[in-house]
């Protein structure tokens, strides 16, 4: 893999606990067309921290987010996780938002915030099978990985099978997880 996705540190760690299994994006400033697109079906989860706000984060993950000061970033990053997608829907109506509640660590009002911000384009709803490293790949940080874009493309490729992981939901809840999500969904479309 030579990308890894930028997301908040709170949410990385829900992934990684198995407690929701999706992303929600609309796009980075400096991507390309404003638009969020998947650059490759595998990738690495890279843990941000600049942007967090508690008051957006469902109860206890709001007491989970360590507060930073603008611009400050870590010496070394921590991968400690990668993903795949499986699965990538549009999400172009407002109950379709409201069904996914359950389903992910925001606020009601942060990811109707979301879906409504650039109303043209609907909101990426990631389904993510996500694998956690048994030891975390520590790398130095590089002013690069700063900035408000979703994707970051590393120097150098690291595969993934080279590094012991393990899958964080067995297949079989991974799958009652997806099922229960396309079911909130699709009787809204």
């Amino acid at each position: 893999m030579t990308i890894a996705l930028k997301e908040w540190a709170v949410a990385i760690e829900a992934l990684m606990q198995g407690e929701m299994i999706l992303l929600l994006r609309k796009g980075g400033i400096h991507e390309q067309g404003g638009q969020f697109s998947i650059a490759q079906p595998q990738f690495w989860l890279f843990p941000t921290y600049e942007h967090q706000k508690p008051h957006l984060l469902k109860s206890p993950y709001c007491d989970r987010v360590s507060l930073v000061e603008p611009g400050w970033h870590p010496e070394t990053v921590s991968l400690q996780a990668w993903a795949r997608v499986t699965q990538v829907d549009a999400i172009t109506a407002a109950e379709q938002v409201a069904a996914l509640l359950s389903f992910h660590i925001w606020t009601e009002t942060f990811v109707a915030e979301r879906f409504k911000w650039k109303p043209r384009s609907p909101l990426s709803l990631l389904l993510l099978r996500v694998y956690r490293l048994s030891q975390p790949l520590v790398l130095p940080y590089r002013s690069e990985y700063g900035g408000c874009k979703s994707w970051i493309d590393w120097h150098e490729w690291i595969s993934p099978t080279e590094i012991a992981a393990q899958p964080v939901l067995s297949e079989s809840a991974y799958q009652q997880q997806v099922q229960a999500i396309q079911s909130a969904i699709e009787v809204l479309v």
